[in-house]
């Protein structure tokens, strides 16, 4: 996955990620010393979507709450998991009356299904700087296959001695195939929202002790 996303030794003897007040951890070609379980800091992270509005204009969303765990292999990439569980009444388009109709019926159907999650089933390395991990995306209780673009930005130690890996990464997906089919027509043609949505991540991680 792109958690262990590196440039091959004789591109760099060593890269380094810093952060203000951090210390940067220096990394070559061995990843071994990333191996252990992470925590998702949602306090410095967030998890985003975007999609086609009236056909002109993009609009953007997030989710404020979620929790995640990471159990990364430096050694062996492949072997990495993720887990993450996303609260949907979070949902924040910085307009309420949209938020509160992405939240009934129409879309989420939030009292019914109050989480969604992503569960990984593997992971595979692309080319030199792209990882894929693939998993099930449940959403409304339908569960599909979705692969994630990851890169790795670095690893730093913060001001409180924590280990942190940051990365970032995005998938675009069909919202029709999880039963989220609302929409209007427009004068002219077309529709209202367009069905591909576009998932983005800028995760910080905190390796447990």
């Amino acid at each position: 996955m792109g958690l262990f996303n590196r440039k091959s030794a004789s591109a760099s003897a060593s890269v380094s990620t810093a952060v203000a007040g951090g210390t940067a951890v220096e990394s070559g070609s061995s990843l071994s010393h990333l191996t252990g379980d992470y925590v998702i800091d949602s306090t410095h992270s967030e998890i985003g979507f975007s999609l086609k509005y009236a056909k002109v204009t993009t609009m953007r969303g997030r989710f404020t709450e979620y929790d995640g765990r990471l159990r990364l292999d430096g050694s062996t990439p492949s072997a990495s998991t993720a887990e993450v569980v996303i609260k949907v009444a979070s949902i924040d388009t910085a307009l309420a009356g949209r938020d509160e109709h992405l939240l009934n019926g129409d879309f989420f159907a939030v009292e019914e299904f109050p989480e969604m999650t992503y569960r990984s089933t593997s992971a595979e390395r692309v080319d030199e700087d792209t990882f894929r991990m693939n998993g099930d995306l449940t959403i409304k209780g339908v569960s599909r296959p979705v692969a994630l673009e990851l890169t790795l930005n670095g690893e730093v130690v913060d001001p409180m001695g924590n280990v942190r890996v940051g990365f970032d990464g995005s998938a675009t997906i069909s919202r029709s195939d999880w039963g989220l089919t609302y929409n209007a027509a427009l004068e002219g043609g077309g529709v209202l929202i367009s069905d591909k949505v576009k998932l983005t991540f800028d995760i910080s991680a905190i390796r447990e002790a």
